[in-house]
């Protein structure tokens, strides 16, 4: 029997991937019980950077039945082993941040600290090539990882790369097969209840009135419910991130379709590259005290792979995020709970665990405080954890550009500088809580930006009978050759998820 007090009708103002995948899961979850309607305005552009994604974006698919296949053609997506960084310690240097883990552990003692005895005395190659993700995404090599642990090809995962807009339309199909509303329109006001505070009704600008008990705030950077209307004020972390502006242009397909992201560390930033099937996702994330937008745009047309698709587009940024996410009875998600630049391609997964948040504390029309309380605790950790992880690649670096220079001097986090300094001494990982990058993540930035440690695990020393060398070169061997037996990332689309062509748009 349904409660008095469960929810009537559920507003999402605003489109675009964060109010598709919310309505999506509403729709999948409600299944009808009560009704949920998007408002959005074909007026108001969308951002759609969010091309690249991590590995949890599967659950999520999976959680709403979608299939693979048929969202790989609906948005012209690839497949995703990591991601590469280019001159991000200094000029010269790359190393790969994959998914997965490194090799397979033959002791009880993680093999990192047998790789880094090895490693001080030269006799080990480097850490990237024990990992699968890695030696396959360098020969542009594809596969579903295998399910039997006792395979060394169940050590990797993957993600996906792909159109956040065509993604967006996609689930945009979904939730309205399943009953969700869409109302064309711009919301001019939102009033609010004069003794409780909470949102009442939106006016939109042709006058209509949207009443709901539970409004979700997919309206991007500009925050229109949680900010604009309610107030709840904005935690502004660009002392710690301090590039603010991003341009964003596709470019022509060019060379083999590489199964990864690459990071290209630049003077007063860094420049993304995306490789989807129909084009080539680029942009240049950079702060605006040390390079202008003229300069920024003209730098990535310059380094573009293949010809441009259209202009450049400026985006401004300030990354932080919102004090409450949840706030009476309104919730944002997307750009509007906070920004977080996509150098880890975060964004459409703070929008996931967003999502996957509410509906376990979901809500009924008494708007319990504790729920409230619980949904901004647990999502306030998320972003500084990942707030963090994205600190430490500017940090750890030795380049002489200013922005650069700042970057490595700056007072970091304390969480963070616990977890440098634990590592630097004896290669430990330590953690506060269930982090979305686990110990594989942070040991491939910490090694690939030069923070080796000083020591290792002293029990490796008390474990002679383990015969590391030997284990290790087999390791070594057996991960190249199941890289090599692997199909190419192109054959592997091709032959089972191969988007129509669309002409490069």
């Amino acid at each position: 029997m349904k409660n008095r007090r469960n929810l009537r009708r559920i507003a999402i103002v605003g489109g675009g991937s964060a109010g598709w995948m919310t309505a999506a899961a509403l729709a999948n979850n409600l299944q009808g019980n009560c009704t949920v309607e998007l408002i959005e305005s074909d007026q108001i552009g969308v951002v759609g950077v969010g091309e690249a994604t991590i590995p949890p974006i599967k659950h999520f698919n999976q959680a709403l039945g979608i299939d693979e296949r048929e969202f790989l053609i609906n948005t012209n997506g690839s497949f995703k082993l990591g991601i590469q960084f280019v001159d991000w310690a200094q000029k010269g240097k790359r190393y790969f941040h994959p998914f997965g883990q490194y090799g397979a552990d033959f002791d009880s003692i993680p093999l990192q600290h047998y790789w880094l005895r090895e490693h001080q005395q030269g006799k080990v190659p480097p850490l990237d090539e024990f990992s699968l993700a890695w030696v396959a995404a360098n020969k542009g090599r594809f596969d579903i990882p295998m399910t039997d642990k006792r395979r060394v090809q169940s050590t990797y995962d993957y993600a996906y790369h792909f159109d956040a807009i065509l993604y967006g339309k996609y689930l945009r199909k979904y939730a309205q097969e399943r009953g969700v509303t869409r109302t064309e329109g711009k919301v001019v006001d939102v009033k609010l209840d004069a003794d409780s505070g909470f949102i009442d009704h939106l006016v939109l600008e042709d006058g209509r009135l949207i009443e709901a008990d539970f409004f979700i705030d997919c309206t991007g950077f500009r925050g229109l419910l949680i900010e604009q209307a309610l107030k709840t004020g904005f935690e502004d972390w660009s002392h710690w991130l301090p590039c603010n502006r991003a341009m964003a242009v596709a470019s022509e397909n060019t060379g083999p379709l590489l199964p990864y992201t690459r990071s290209t560390a630049k003077s007063a930033g860094w420049q993304w590259r995306i490789p989807l099937q129909h084009r080539t996702g680029n942009g240049y994330v950079y702060c605006s005290d040390h390079l202008s937008d003229d300069e920024a745009a003209t730098q990535l047309l310059a380094q573009l792979d293949g010809k441009p698709i259209g202009d450049p587009r400026p985006i401004r940024f300030t990354t932080g995020r919102r004090k409450k996410f949840w706030h009476k009875n309104c919730l944002a998600l997307g750009l509007a709970a906070g920004f977080m630049e996509p150098l880890e391609s975060t964004a459409i997964h703070l929008v996931q665990t967003g999502i996957t948040r509410m509906l376990a504390l979901f809500p009924d029309r008494d708007f319990n405080p504790l729920a409230i309380e619980e949904y901004n605790r647990i999502t306030a950790n998320e972003y500084e954890w990942i707030r963090d992880f994205i600190i430490l690649h500017y940090h750890a670096n030795t380049r002489d550009e200013p922005l650069w220079r700042a970057s490595a001097n700056m007072n970091i986090p304390d969480a963070l500088r616990y977890k440098v300094e634990h590592f630097r001494t004896y290669g430990r990982h330590v953690s506060e809580g269930a982090e979305l990058f686990a110990n594989p993540s942070w040991l491939a930035v910490f090694i690939g930006q030069n923070i080796i440690p000083e020591k290792y695990a002293p029990l490796v020393d008390e474990r002679p009978h383990i015969d590391a060398p030997r284990l290790m070169a087999g390791l070594h061997r057996v991960i190249g050759e199941a890289a090599g037996a692997m199909p190419s990332h192109s054959d592997f689309i091709a032959r089972n998820c191969s988007a129509p062509y669309t002409g490069g748009q």
